[in-house]
């Protein structure tokens, strides 16, 4: 067994363990008790973290989600105010942070579909996301923020299909945020029979 920690330095612990086993086994292998004996700790210092396998895939996704957002803010900070420049950066950005989390992204959230309380926390985080594209785009979008919103939510839709065929590698990185790119900026160009 380990050394004790404090409750977050081993909960950071945890987490980081939990994504190596589904990158080298996949979601299926990632249970409380292989994540006790992979980290080295008893089962019930995992399930005081987590309590179910549930709550284990929801705070590892939030997690992950959390890096994700932080390196996309990160890198919109110093980004110039016009649709082009963000659009390049948004996409560039999603396209890097899937590369470098791999398929585990996905298969993490395929496995939450099927539970209700892990449905609900990819909608939210979807939701986020959505969220986030609005608020970098806002500044730069000639449409009101209703349709902006909608139109988000499409950007977001493209944006995981694309991510997903990426790490699967039926298209580059380069090519995926290429694409985003163009959608962003596509997307908001207002339609002439747009209705809000």
């Amino acid at each position: 067994m380990t050394n004790k920690l404090p409750r977050a330095d081993r909960r950071a612990q945890l987490l980081d363990t939990a994504y190596a086993i589904v990158r080298e086994h996949g979601t299926d292998a990632l249970t409380l008790g292989a994540l006790a004996k992979e980290a080295g700790v008893s089962k019930p210092i995992a399930y005081s973290h987590f309590e179910t396998r549930s709550g284990l895939l929801t705070a590892l996704y939030q997690e992950i989600n959390e890096r994700r957002l932080a390196a996309v803010a990160a890198e919109l900070t110093d980004t110039p105010a016009n649709l082009p420049t963000i659009a390049r950066m948004l996409a560039a950005a999603y396209m890097s942070c899937h590369a470098a989390l791999g398929p585990e992204w996905h298969a993490i959230g395929a496995a939450m579909q099927g539970d209700a309380a892990m449905h609900a926390c990819h909608e939210r985080i979807i939701d986020g996301y959505v969220d986030f594209f609005h608020d970098a785009l806002a500044p730069v979008s000639p449409l009101a923020s209703a349709p902006l919103r909608r139109r988000c939510i499409g950007i977001i839709g493209a944006a995981e299909a694309l991510s997903a065929a990426m790490v699967r590698g039926r298209v580059s990185e380069r090519l995926a945020a290429a694409d985003l790119e163009s959608l962003i900026v596509a997307a908001l160009v207002p339609a002439a029979s747009a209705v809000d």
